[in-house]
């Protein structure tokens, strides 16, 4: 009697290509049409109803794997579909890419079903597929939600829940961020603002001003909030602009801006005091929610206008921001009195010339 070994293999082929075309929203037809037309394939004379059925079969598929990717973990550990490692990093990763556009228009709203509503708009206005950015929408408001209430430290989470490149879930830490702080970044005046301006603001808040700053001694708690410690602190800077320590600083600042212009030496020379209260206030701010959630406005009001109407240049601003930083260092307030302020001061003001200089418009 002859022995006949059988072995039967299912491993699923995945078209990158094709499911780059159903993340994007487009239906089978659209999707086929658009394989269509490319040369590598007229090669082969595959005609409409040949790429629609191969297409369909794709599609069905990524539906089926659809629930497994709103949690990634499952995909993982299923054994229904045969899905190399590589594979499933790479289905993982592209399902929760997205487009900076959508989610730009995205900030600062409350990831609700009446801000769902809305995607028709956005989609609209950033030429996305309506079911794309359903999707994009949906996995924001997925990853908020696991999150949001988690201890430690949050890019650390959204890796290990999500299995998300660390690049990409620095993007989603930004956004988690801005909206658990509802920060405001619908205002007209913002709008010029692009997706990477707030997310690497975000993460220098995150960096320097939340529970996973170096400097913060309670590690344990949610690093989507700002560190309560550090916000009391900041309170202490109001001593800056009393008139003795306001005339201290002003005096070191006008010697180490005599190497800038005489324009802006000038302006500094006239406005320091509003200029030294401006940046103080947006420190007391932080300690009220509905100030702090002002903060991107603030920056600009405050102290990006004003700039742009003295015709200061983004490196003007940049010399006079670190001049302003480091000579307070200098004053005794800092090396003898209240030595504890120096690490506040480096945390605030770095963070702040960061962030106040990727948002100055660049002419």
């Amino acid at each position: 009697m002859n022995e006949v070994e059988v072995f039967v293999g299912n491993n699923t082929i995945i078209d990158p290509e094709v499911y780059g075309l159903w993340l994007r929203g487009y239906s089978a037809n659209e999707a086929a049409s658009i394989l269509q037309k490319q040369e590598s394939l007229q090669a082969f004379h595959a005609t409409l109803d040949d790429l629609l059925s191969d297409v369909q079969d794709h599609f069905r598929l990524f539906s089926g794997l659809e629930a497994m990717l709103k949690s990634p973990p499952r995909l993982q550990n299923q054994q229904i579909y045969q899905i190399d490692h590589d594979t499933q990093t790479m289905l993982i990763e592209k399902y929760y890419s997205f487009d900076a556009s959508v989610i730009r228009e995205v900030l600062g709203k409350k990831l609700s079903s009446r801000s769902r509503k809305d995607l028709d708009d956005i989609s609209e206005q950033t030429g996305v597929p309506l079911r794309s950015c359903r999707r994009q929408f949906d996995n924001v408001k997925r990853v908020f939600k696991t999150v949001e209430e988690m201890k430690g430290y949050l890019v650390e989470n959204i890796c290990t829940h999500f299995r998300l490149s660390e690049n990409l879930a620095r993007d989603y830490a930004a956004v988690v961020f801005i909206a658990n702080n509802r920060f405001e970044t619908g205002k007209k005046k913002l709008s010029y603002l692009v997706f990477r301006d707030f997310a690497l603001c975000a993460l220098q808040m995150i960096t320097n001003w939340s529970y996973s700053s170096v400097e913060c001694k309670n590690h344990e708690d949610m690093d989507v909030d700002l560190d309560r410690d550090f916000l009391l602190l900041l309170r202490e800077l109001k001593v800056l602009v009393e008139k003795e320590y306001l005339e201290e600083h002003r005096s070191l600042v006008l010697k180490a801006s005599l190497k800038f212009s005489d324009r802006v030496h000038m302006h500094l020379d006239n406005n320091f005091r509003t200029f030294s209260k401006t940046i103080i206030n947006i420190a007391n701010g932080l300690n009220h929610s509905r100030e702090s959630r002002d903060i991107f406005i603030d920056l600009y009001e405050k102290l990006i206008e004003p700039s742009l109407q003295f015709q200061w240049s983004r490196a003007d601003l940049q010399n006079v921001l670190t001049a302003y930083k480091e000579t307070a260092l200098q004053m005794d307030l800092f090396t003898r009195i209240s030595p504890h302020l120096q690490t506040v001061w480096e945390r605030y003001m770095g963070t702040l010339v960061v962030c106040v200089l990727q948002m100055y418009p660049v002419s």
